[in-house]
């Protein structure tokens, strides 16, 4: 009989203590060579403080750690802080959940890099500088050589958490601690990244924790499972184990809980997690409040419904009524390219205006790029290219694609944060310029934004009262009596108690955070929202219940959403239609039945194919990097880019294509309209009219 090999580390009744509160509680387990142990569990089970706790990164003043942690014949509890420094980065790597916080924002980011592998090897500048430059190619970063002297502002989310993840890889460590290392990564780098753990794993036996609340990337990667609730493990086993035979309630209900692509087939309208057709309502997974958070903070549970979808009529090929002819689309972009489509069944009688909320038209953003000793403009980062689109009232327009690729300077160039070189910005058919002081105001009264961090969104000085109440009364909308009134009101309708207005941010989790940043974006009444990456950073449960919030939301105000995500299956969940952005252009826009059930592009198609599926048994060779040189979005002053056009392959359903492709394919056949009888016909033109 075979002895087990010895594990890289051993954690034994490990607990931990924030004053009289005991946030972990005799965790024990053990991780081999090679092998993967997935910790999962809501929002504040204790899975980062456990982590942190094995990497000595909670302070001393007033925390207590207790239990062992052997790796390597030591106890990492009894080394000495010198000690400890030479096992962190060297020995341990870490990837921290937020990379803003991760990277020194005044020093350049191949410097942080090379600075880690010199504090650990014996390297001259020139070598530190190349396995830096290689690190860079292994986690795909465009134009790695020329970004290393770049500062961690000039990139996106997902590329600044590819750069923490070169840094924790960086000295080859013979442990990894993983915390939520994919929540700002799209479905095709996440692939790509987990593969490449898992190469180095097979290349150096390096061992990982992965501390996540993903359950599909836990059945694509883990090899075990441990289940952590309030801090204590409530049940571990192998991967196939734990999917296919939990033991614990609390586990049965945290895989029901995971959103799946494919659930909303058949569906013509946006259906919540907590009900649906034939669905029981959501069990509610979270703990208790805190005693800092009274327990009236908790959302009240659904009653569920049955949503059967109704027709819709197509208004792809007609033009939007009551839209001023100087607003029609250049002939870059055709007008049909930008449709609205009809209101969906449980619609709003206002949503069968034609008129959209927003129209974006052409719209291009870049960014200079200086070099040389002079400082010379010498490229620009094409962040956004002849961008088009409309959002009709009522509906949910999801911008999905790789980080990177333009969503979120989309939806920041629509506010005015970011400066637009040219494109038209329309609001309820007339021109709104961003450019200008009255152009910001009337976009910001009319559209707010929900960010992907509601901590960073928040002042941690100002209580939540006077945060939601601030738009309203800075802009005279209100009293300040009126306001508070307003506050109340909004606090009840996010499914927060008004008592809780006195509070500060960091007295709240996370999806009670981002709550308030929704009450907040609604304080001054705004026809549409730009959600971005709103419920990414969210536990599975948290974000079912924020995403059932938002369509209610939509039904009581007739809202429209810009939902910007890289979690499909959510998007999935929320969208009346798609549109996909690579390189900083539209490649392919539809309904969500088109473009989840019908992709046309072959980057849309690869996009889906990359989705993590929960379920161990389905656990599939994940997608190779692209070959040959990485598309990077800088051209060089005066380049050309490949002229393009959008071509209609179905009614509404719009794939771009160079008109080299053009000539060399035949013009698609658009299927035939559907009929709709006379008395439906008759109902739809009142609704119209009403």
């Amino acid at each position: 009989m075979s002895t087990p090999p010895t594990p890289t580390i051993s954690v034994r009744n490990l607990s931990v203590r924030f004053g009289e509160s005991e946030v972990v509680k005799n965790v024990s387990f053990d991780v081999a060579p090679a092998e993967t142990l997935a910790v999962v569990g809501e929002s504040g089970s204790g899975k980062s403080v456990t982590s942190y706790a094995i990497m000595r990164l909670l302070g001393r003043s007033g925390v207590t750690v207790s239990g062992s942690v052997e790796m390597g014949g030591r106890n990492l509890l009894d080394l000495s802080e010198p000690e400890m420094e030479a096992v962190r980065g060297g020995e341990i790597g870490m990837i921290f959940q937020e990379p803003m916080t991760s990277l020194n924002p005044v020093l350049k980011v191949g410097f942080q890099v090379k600075e880690a592998l010199r504090a650990h090897k014996t390297l001259s500048s020139a070598e530190a500088k190349e396995q830096t430059l290689e690190l860079f190619d292994q986690m795909r970063i465009p134009d790695a050589r020329r970004r290393l002297n770049d500062y961690p502002h000039m990139f996106s989310g997902g590329m600044r958490q590819r750069i923490v993840i070169a840094t924790a890889l960086a000295c080859r460590p013979s442990l990894l601690i993983a915390d939520e290392p994919t929540t700002a990564l799209d479905v095709t780098i996440q692939a790509q990244i987990l593969e490449l753990l898992k190469d180095i794993q097979r290349r150096n036996g390096m061992s990982v924790i992965f501390v996540t609340h993903d359950m599909g990337v836990v059945a694509n990667i883990a090899d075990r499972v441990l289940v952590m609730r309030r801090g204590e493990v409530l049940e571990q086993g192998s991967v196939e184990q734990v999917f296919n035979e939990p033991q614990h309630a609390y586990t049965k209900l945290l895989i029901q809980a995971v959103p799946r692509l494919g659930d909303m087939t058949g569906s013509a309208t946006p259906r919540r997690f907590g009900r649906g057709a034939g669905e029981a309502a959501t069990v509610p997974l979270t703990a208790p409040p805190s005693p800092t958070v009274p327990t009236s903070a908790a959302p009240s549970p659904r009653v569920p419904t049955s949503a059967a979808p109704s027709p819709t009529v197509p208004t792809a090929a007609a033009p939007s009524a009551g839209v001023p002819a100087s607003s029609a689309p250049s002939p870059a972009v055709p007008a049909s390219a930008v449709p609205v489509p009809a209101a969906p069944a449980e619609a709003k009688p206002h949503l069968g205006k034609a008129r959209p909320v927003l129209e974006v038209r052409n719209l291009v953003t870049r960014f200079a790029v200086r070099g040389g000793p002079l400082r010379r403009h010498v490229g620009n980062v094409h962040a956004v290219e002849n961008v088009s689109f409309s959002i009709a009232p009522g509906e949910t327009l999801s911008l999905v694609g790789e980080s990177g690729s333009g969503k979120s300077t989309t939806g920041r160039t629509i506010l005015g944060l970011e400066q637009a070189q040219s494109g038209e910005i329309l609001l309820d058919g007339y021109e709104v310029r961003p450019s200008t002081r009255r152009g910001i105001r009337e976009l910001r009264s009319s559209i707010q934004m929900i960010f992907q961090d509601p901590f960073g969104s928040l002042d941690p000085r100002q209580r939540i009262g006077s945060a939601v109440a601030e738009p309203v009364i800075s802009r005279g909308l209100a009293s300040r009596a009126e306001a508070s009134r307003k506050v109340d009101h909004l606090l009840r309708r996010v499914g927060l108690d008004p008592a809780v207005r006195t509070r500060y941010p960091h007295e709240f989790s996370g999806g009670q955070r981002q709550r308030i940043c929704i009450a907040r974006a609604l304080a001054v009444d705004p026809r549409l929202v730009i959600a971005d990456e709103a419920v990414s950073a969210l536990d599975a449960s948290v974000k079912a219940q924020v995403v059932d919030l938002m369509i209610d939301l939509q039904e009581e105000f007739g809202l429209a959403y810009l939902f910007i995500s890289h979690d499909m299956a959510v998007v999935e969940r929320i969208s009346h239609r798609i549109a996909v952005m690579y390189m900083g252009e539209i490649v392919e826009i539809g309904s969500r039945a088109d473009i989840l059930e019908r992709p046309r592009h072959a980057y849309t198609r690869r996009l889906l194919d990359a989705v993590p599926v929960p379920n161990p048994e389905h656990r599939r060779k994940r997608l190779p990097a692209p070959e040959g040189e990485l598309p990077s979005p800088i051209r060089p002053v005066g380049a050309h880019r490949p002229q393009t056009r959008m071509v209609e392959v179905a009614p509404g359903h719009f794939v771009l294509r160079t008109l080299e492709e053009i000539a060399d394919e035949p013009l698609p056949q658009i299927e035939p309209v559907p009929s709709v009888d006379d008395a439906l016909a008759d109902e739809m033109m009142r609704f119209g009219r009403a």
